[in-house]
């Protein structure tokens, strides 16, 4: 829209944050070519023309809502990809998993009336206290859309960071078993690789490595027939996105994924971790059914969750056993009497 400048002159309103610069000669066709390419791949990935696919594209979304431009945000494309695949293919369920270590503000406020959207978030929260100060885990969605807004509210700070330990966690308790319930025909990432390591604490300041990006692109790959769209958000490192991206790029080719160490898998995930899964889970076993078997599970190595599920599974196999000689055994006699009632018919005598 056009203003009245104070000199007294027309001038162009540019509702933009402090922090994002406008080019006039080269913004506008960097926003909108990052928003079509990530729509044009989503649109290919649902239609099978490819299986799936990652847009390395720039600048990132997440922060941009309708009618603001932020955080080095100005068109939200993967939320206008979403909107498109509603409106064009009649796509039913999208989930948009938000990996970004800063809450994807934009999209959340785009959807949270939408049920059939779920948004699930993980990020850097401090109560608040870190950009953009939105995404708390007891901001669930509002009237349909209620139960759709997933918050990973990372607390604690960075004493100590998250790692690989406490987003295998949340993946394991939160993400993929909501992701599963909902049951999606599409996932979409907002695949910010901020949170890798060699973010600075102002930029992020987690431990993330790009083995573990690689791992989390694979478990969301067993979703939605395998129709998964990532699209590049935050990241200020250029090694730590060069990793993270090969490594996601790796995991979306079907290539044997390089193992996460031993001591990652044994560890358990820090107490802050812990605290801030345990208040999702309060939250959103409201909503979903699925969350209600790891509350006592979230502080679990990946190696301690994986023995207590084949204890479960070694359990329940053994009681079906039991149950199935006890209905043997039941049968059996009932075979029995059946057999001796006619010869008792026929004055026969058995020994």
């Amino acid at each position: 829209m056009f203003v009245m400048l104070p000199c007294g002159g027309l001038g162009k309103l540019q509702v933009v944050d402090t922090d994002t610069i406008w080019n006039d000669v080269h913004s506008s066709n960097a926003a909108r070519w990052a928003a079509g390419s990530v729509i044009d791949l989503a649109f290919k990935v649902v239609t099978r023309e490819l299986k799936n696919g990652f847009a390395l594209v720039r600048p990132p979304g997440h922060h941009a809502d309708p009618s603001n431009a932020m955080g080095f945000c100005f068109f939200n494309s993967v939320a206008i990809a979403a909107k498109q695949l509603q409106q064009r293919l009649d796509v039913r369920k999208i989930l948009i998993v938000d990996w970004d270590v800063h809450h994807g503000n934009g999209t959340e406020r785009v959807f949270y009336r939408d049920p059939s959207v779920l948004y699930i978030s993980l990020h850097r929260h401090d109560d608040g206290n870190f950009f953009p100060g939105s995404g708390a885990a007891d901001q669930v969605g509002a009237n349909s859309g209620e139960g759709f807004n997933v918050n990973v509210a990372w607390a604690g700070g960075l004493d100590p960071p998250m790692g690989d330990a406490e987003y295998l966690a949340a993946f394991r308790t939160v993400v993929m078993p909501i992701a599963h319930e909902f049951s999606p025909d599409v996932v979409l990432v907002s695949a910010g690789f901020d949170a890798a390591e060699g973010h600075p604490a102002p930029l992020g300041g987690y431990k993330v490595t790009a083995k573990c990006f690689g791992h989390m692109t694979r478990q969301l790959m067993s979703l939605a027939g395998g129709r998964v769209v990532l699209a590049l958000e935050g990241g200020h490192d250029l090694t730590s996105i060069c990793d993270a991206s090969e490594a996601c790029v790796s995991a979306l080719l079907g290539n044997e994924l390089d193992p996460l160490p031993e001591e990652i898998l044994r560890q358990r995930p820090n107490q802050n971790a812990v605290r801030s899964l345990e208040t999702v889970i309060q939250v959103q076993s409201k909503y979903w059914n699925s969350v209600k078997r790891y509350v006592s599970k979230v502080g679990y190595s990946l190696v301690e969750a994986q023995k207590h599920d084949r204890d479960e599974v070694d359990t329940v196999t053994a009681l079906a056993s039991l149950s199935v000689g006890r209905t043997s055994l039941g049968a059996a006699g009932s075979n029995s009497e059946l057999q001796e009632e006619p010869m008792e018919e026929d004055g026969s005598m058995s020994l």
